[in-house]
């Protein structure tokens, strides 16, 4: 399902035209994403990046659309991967008080946002301990909101779960309608129906095989 469809398909289940209405659609389609996101651990979430550390400094940028860590790891010159463990900004500080501690980074903390002249900006930081004492290669496996169906057209959600994001969708449009009741429940329903089927999948199915876990098995009474 595409973003027009998407579209139509509101339009149609709510039966309403109005130009008003559809003004909102977008925002009814991403508030449902920002809901099934935060739901359901989709492997469309995941995204891997490298960069590198400053001699002698102890804090790394994070990237731009960077919500969470899965994993981070310090790559060492001969190549091997050496996985940090996550930490409190408190404990980092108390483990290596003085700066000029160095060496290979073995714990990181995600800092808060950094701070250009006066300005705060909205990048986040991490800050590692202890302070690398040479430039280290860092992978990052993080967790991001893939970009819209509003402005993608396509992605992985309308493309392969696109019920529980319709009928997220409509649940977000009867709220703005201030639907009448019985059908904000039908609706409502049928959305944690189909969420419960995405977390089948994402949190489920594809966390697993059946060499190491066995075929799934529904039991019989």
């Amino acid at each position: 399902m595409n973003y027009t469809q998407l579209s139509d398909a509101i339009v149609a289940y709510t039966e309403n035209t109005s130009s008003d209405f559809a003004a909102q659609i977008p925002t009814f389609v991403k508030q449902a994403e920002q809901r099934i996101y935060n739901t359901v651990q989709f492997p469309s979430l995941r995204k891997n990046v490298t960069g590198v550390t400053s001699t002698n400094n102890k804090y790394l940028s994070c990237p731009n659309d960077f919500l969470a860590v899965y994993s981070m790891a310090v790559i060492d010159g001969t190549g091997a991967y050496e996985y940090l463990l996550n930490k409190d900004v408190n404990f980092i500080r108390q483990a290596y008080p003085v700066p000029t501690s160095t060496g290979i980074p073995k714990y990181y903390a995600l800092f808060g946002p950094t701070v250009s002249g006066v300005t705060i900006t909205n990048e986040l930081s991490f800050i590692l301990g202890p302070t690398p004492d040479t430039i280290y290669n860092v992978e990052l496996h993080y967790y991001y909101y893939p970009e819209s169906i509003t402005t993608a057209t396509t992605t992985w959600l309308g493309d392969n779960f696109d019920s529980v994001l319709l009928y997220g969708s409509i649940v977000e449009a009867y709220t703005y309608m201030k639907g009448e009741q019985d059908m904000m429940t039908l609706y409502n329903q049928k959305y944690m129906e189909a969420l419960a089927l995405a977390k089948r999948l994402g949190d489920g199915m594809e966390r697993q095989d059946a060499y190491r876990s066995g075929q799934f098995r529904q039991a019989v009474t």
